[in-house]
């Protein structure tokens, strides 16, 4: 569509200059015979301040004349702006072309397709690449040649960053994205165990407080029911409780 759309402006402007050189052309030949009396002027009834202007079509017309004539001296300035735009456009075509002939040949540059050292050879060895390259045979071989220039120059950027290295490295950051995952795994795994130790913990110390809270509840009621009972106890220092006999009456 922007093809279209270039063609057509093209063929617009064209047309446009085309028609006001023959109409500036038409003027004058039409003013030239007027005035040698081959041809009647242009009849134009114009009024200014309820006067009937005398000769109005002729002076219409010869004004129209020289404003033709006189506008037609741009017409070369405007022919060198179209120039100019047609060879940007060109320029801008040839460098998409050219860009794309680096990227196929970079390409192939960079998966070592090319073995050749010399740079004349090297050049040689790419050009003929291009040559043969389906769909970059209707390039001009100029284009064709700046492109394997070109990818001579960078070899040393298709050979560090070849298809190969470029390849090592993937698998190296994917191995240790699947280390980093397998440890985030084990910190996930250590993190419930240590969560679940320490509600662990918590019961247990639960149950011990209860259990011990338990046992001094029964001391003290033992305390209370054995001297009634007429024994006495000693409770040593290892919670046992020893039973001494009952003291003799007085």
């Amino acid at each position: 569509m922007y093809a279209i759309g270039r063609l057509v402006q093209y063929l617009m402007q064209r047309l446009a200059l085309t028609v006001f050189a023959l109409s500036a052309a038409t003027f004058l030949a039409a003013s030239v015979m007027a005035g040698l009396g081959q041809w009647p002027w242009i009849d134009l009834d114009l009024y200014l301040g309820g006067a009937r202007i005398e000769n109005a079509g002729m002076l219409a017309q010869t004004g129209l004349t020289v404003l033709a004539v006189s506008l037609c001296f741009f017409l070369p300035s405007n022919r060198r702006i179209l120039q100019l735009e047609n060879s940007h456009r060109s320029f801008s075509i040839g460098m998409q072309d050219v860009a794309r002939a680096y990227a196929a040949v970079h390409a192939a540059d960079r998966t070592r397709h090319f073995q050749l050292s010399s740079e004349f050879d090297a050049v040689r060895e790419r050009l003929a690449y291009l040559r043969d390259h389906p769909d970059l045979s209707n390039l001009e071989p100029q284009l064709l040649e700046i492109a394997a220039q070109m990818s001579h120059i960078s070899r040393e950027l298709a050979e560090v960053y070849s298809d190969d290295k470029i390849a090592r490295a993937r698998s190296f950051l994917q191995q240790r994205q699947q280390e980093v995952e397998q440890f985030n795994g084990r910190l996930d795994r250590a993190k419930g165990i240590t969560t679940e130790l320490k509600h662990w913990l918590h019961e247990v110390e639960l149950e011990e407080s209860v259990a011990a809270a338990q046992l001094n509840r029964l001391r003290e009621e033992l305390r209370e029911i054995l001297p009634e009972a007429g024994i006495e106890t000693i409770v040593r220092s290892d919670d046992t409780v020893v039973e001494l006999p009952p003291k003799a009456a007085e």
